[in-house]
């Protein structure tokens, strides 16, 4: 009987079948990846991605269904055209009340 094991040891087949079972795990663990990424390119979601918050290399990537956009920071402050709307309050218990600009004294 010991002569008919030493047969099946030196089978040249199951190491190949062997390596076919760890390929499958890795395609599966990879399939796992791919489904969880929030820009999965088989889902139709509307998502946005901030990649390094507060840096100057902060990037903001949109997708809204197969269509992403990518907005790259320049690290410059930015300025803008507007003017003073109003002003804002907290109060003590955490309640923000905002008050038109030049409407705070006229009565109604």
């Amino acid at each position: 009987m010991r002569f008919l094991e030493g047969d099946e040891a030196d089978d040249p087949l199951l190491s190949v079948v062997n390596l076919i079972d760890l390929f499958l795990v890795v395609i599966a663990v990879l399939m796992i990846m791919i489904v969880r990424n929030p820009l999965n390119p088989f889902s139709q979601d509307k998502v946005t991605v901030v990649e390094n918050p507060g840096t100057p290399e902060m990037r903001i990537t949109i997708k809204d269904g197969q269509e992403l956009t990518r907005y790259d920071s320049t690290g410059q402050i930015g300025e803008g055209k507007g003017v003073k709307a109003g002003i804002t309050y907290r109060l003590p218990d955490g309640r923000m009340i905002y008050v038109p600009e030049g409407e705070a004294g006229s009565a109604p």
